[in-house]
């Protein structure tokens, strides 16, 4: 069973690292996360396990292993600290900044020490209390033990404006790593900015009342106003207008919407009221999934997070304990002033603080994915988007991916009938499907179907339907069914997309359809070539429509498979990842694909006309249904893997350098906290850029 809270006053990274660990340990536990930037705890709890009693346990170790910090659950308002409560805290480093400073222009040194001391205590009382609290709490590798034994150290030998020095430098720095989150988190939160408060209900009556997107049901009327956002999926029934679909699409050029067009929700109205009939509850609705979506991606995490997680846990514990040998051993062994090697010691104390790596890289990803769904991609996890570093072959669905998946009959051939007693039978054996092509064929004419004459309905996946109507028996579908029921046609296939007809086992005739090719389809495949990246096209067409459509879209036809079944995509994909040196990506969206995007290395479906099944199963979302948006997707993969490695280099080269430096003695403790604090800052900024690309 899934959990999410709130963990209240959490500031530090490396904090919230240490938090998870703990809860992993229990055993009820399957699965947790930990969100610094969204402050949230998502937990994957035993099924037997009560969580009200659970929870006590969860909060008190919380409150244990970070003391201040608290556990919330996720339904009840936040409690935010409070702008006042922040600027108390502030004071005491003020007024220990003007003392350090004043210090300087004492010369009396008896004076100057109690000033300095002065200045100590009141930038680092915080950081003292802690370090003491956690001592008895077992809590001895934490930052603030860690900056207490550090200034403190230089305080016994005697090195006061240091020790003051170091304690405020590395407030500021705490400060300045703050509000470069805080800035970072401001920009990803305003991509959440999307959720409606509430909706304009239009009664029978014609009254208009303001409700909850929660309480509207599945035919309700809703009205959005000129400059509101449209809250829930539906159906335009009155009224036109222009609307901005960016926040879903990444796409700024604004939309015509008029009666019987759809309208996504999120979507922003930008002219004039329109009145929409609600096709989706807001549960099911657009906005709701990409909120959903971006909320939990943060929940699988890719694995250069999990190794800097685990990394983090040895790391600390490893500098610590060359910190020792430095400060203790090595002047033992060589008779060396303990001063001087103290000193070297204290460097690396300041620097075992692992914050800068479980700040920046976990923050990476999450900017990425925040960016993702602003250009209209919702990307399901970070370990998705890590995958996408290293792929060299993309499959495509041909209908509805590629292509537009909205056929339209183009002609009629009818054989032993007309062409209304034609019609009539297609309608009749397509009546159920919900397939671009049934729908074609059931919106073709004004022939009348009476349902209650179909007495039976039998479907073969892949190859047609079989329908009892009034006493007859119909057959639908594919020139493969036809065969398969060895019926006769005399027609000759041809370079087009077919659905036969059959009445009684008798040859009607056929109903040809046309579906056009994407506009940025053609580009999609040209710029995957351009990167080096193989495109492949599954189809259930003959192999001369599939030809012809590979032929527009520049595909190698040694790349391209069609006549297939749906258990057969499942097959070739298998095929071609046994060939891939890297990594395969499936993009399908019907409800056939499910298998093939469960199976690929990542899969990704269309959000707009995709099935429920299909976006279920898929790793990715592209929500416009647009192929081109593969690109921006592996460009985003790259920046981030890119953005990551400068990271881990940055971090680990300045801490290892300061630590040579240190022991070499040529850097002291100031250069130490620019090696902790300072690269978390530069470490998140780099990160934060992300959001500034594309």
């Amino acid at each position: 069973m899934i959990y999410k809270y709130y963990i209240n006053n959490l500031h530090c990274a490396g904090c919230a690292n240490k938090i998870q660990m703990e809860i992993e340990k229990f055993k009820e536990v399957n699965e947790v996360n930990i969100n610094f930037y969204t402050k949230t705890l998502t937990l994957d709890l035993d099924n037997r396990v009560d969580e009200a009693v659970f929870f006590k346990e969860l909060d008190r170790l919380v409150r244990k292993t970070e003391p201040g910090t608290t556990l919330q659950r996720f339904e009840e308002k936040k409690v935010e600290v409070s702008t006042e409560e922040e600027k108390i805290n502030k004071i005491p480093v003020i007024i220990g900044i003007a003392l350090f400073i004043t210090g300087f222009f004492l010369k009396d040194e008896k004076i100057k020490d109690i000033v300095l001391i002065s200045a100590y205590l009141l930038s680092g009382y915080d950081i003292l209390i802690k370090a003491f609290k956690n001592i008895f709490k077992g809590n001895i590798l934490d930052e603030n033990f860690l900056m207490s034994i550090a200034t403190i150290g230089a305080i016994i030998l005697r090195d006061f404006s240091e020790a003051v020095g170091v304690m405020i430098f590395y407030k500021i720095g705490e400060y300045f790593q703050e509000l470069a989150v805080a800035n970072s988190k401001k920009s990803i939160d305003e991509l959440m900015k999307i959720k409606p408060d509430i909706v304009n209900l239009k009664s029978k009556d014609g009254e208009i009342k303001k409700v909850l997107p929660s309480e509207v049901k599945v035919g309700d009327i809703i009205v959005v106003k000129a400059g509101e956002k449209v809250s829930l999926d539906g159906v335009v029934i009155n009224g036109s207008t222009t609307v901005d679909k960016s926040i879903l699409t990444g796409e700024a050029i604004p939309v015509l919407l008029e009666i019987g067009d759809e309208a996504l929700s999120g979507s922003l109205n930008l002219t004039s009221a329109i009145e929409i009939r609600v096709t989706k509850l807001y549960s099911n609705s657009t906005i709701s999934k990409i909120i959903e979506l971006i909320e939990t991606a943060t929940n699988r995490k890719a694995k250069t997070e999990k190794f800097i997680t685990k990394f983090s846990k040895y790391y600390t514990p490893l500098v610590v304990f060359l910190a020792i040998v430095i400060g203790i051993f090595v002047p033992l062994l060589t008779g060396d002033s303990f001063k001087v090697w103290g000193e070297k010691a204290l460097v690396f104390l300041v620097i075992s603080c692992p914050c800068a790596l479980v700040l920046s890289i976990p923050l990476t990803f999450f900017a990425t994915i925040g960016k993702a769904s602003k250009l209209g991609i919702l990307i399901k996890g970070g370990n998705y988007l890590e995958r996408l570093k290293d792929i060299d072959s993309v499959i495509f669905d041909k209908t509805g991916t590629l292509t537009k998946g909205e056929f339209k009959v183009v002609r009629v051939e009818a054989v032993n009938s007309d062409e209304e007693t034609l019609i009539r039978y297609a309608k009749i054996g397509e009546f159920y499907s919900n397939h671009p092509i049934a729908k074609a064929i059931n919106s073709y004419t004004d022939v009348e179907i009476n349902e209650s004459l179909i007495q039976g309905y039998n479907e073969k996946a892949g190859y047609g339907v079989n329908v009892l109507y009034d006493d007859n028996e119909v057959f639908v579908g594919n020139r493969k069914y036809i065969d398969f029921l060895k019926i006769e046609t005399n027609l000759e296939e041809r370079e087009e997309s077919f659905v036969y007809v059959a009445l009684n086992n008798r040859f009607i005739g056929r109903v040809v359809l046309e579906d056009e090719i994407k506009q940025s389809s053609i580009e999609t495949i040209k710029k995957l070539t351009e990167k080096g990246i193989n495109s492949y096209m599954l189809t259930g067409d003959n192999s001369k429509i599939a030809d012809r459509i590979a032929s527009s879209l520049n595909l190698k036809k040694e790349n391209i498979y069609s006549n297939l079944l749906p258990e057969e995509k499942v097959k070739y994909v298998e095929e071609i990842k046994s060939k891939s040196k890297k990594g395969v990506v499936f993009i399908g969206d019907g409800i056939n694909d499910a298998p093939a995007l469960s199976i690929s290395d990542v899969g990704i479906s269309m959000g707009k006309n995709g099935s429920d099944i299909a976006i279920e199963s898929s790793d990715v979302v592209l929500i416009n249904d647009e192929p081109i948006k593969i690109i921006e997707l592996l460009d985003l993969a790259s920046q981030n893997k890119q953005v990551v490695f400068e990271n881990i280099l940055l971090i680990l080269g300045i801490k290892a350098l300061v630590m040579i430096l240190g022991v070499m003695g040529y850097a002291n403790l100031w250069s130490a906290v620019f090696a902790d604090v300072g690269v978390s800052i530069i470490g998140v900024l780099n990160s934060s850029k992300i959001l500034k690309r594309l």
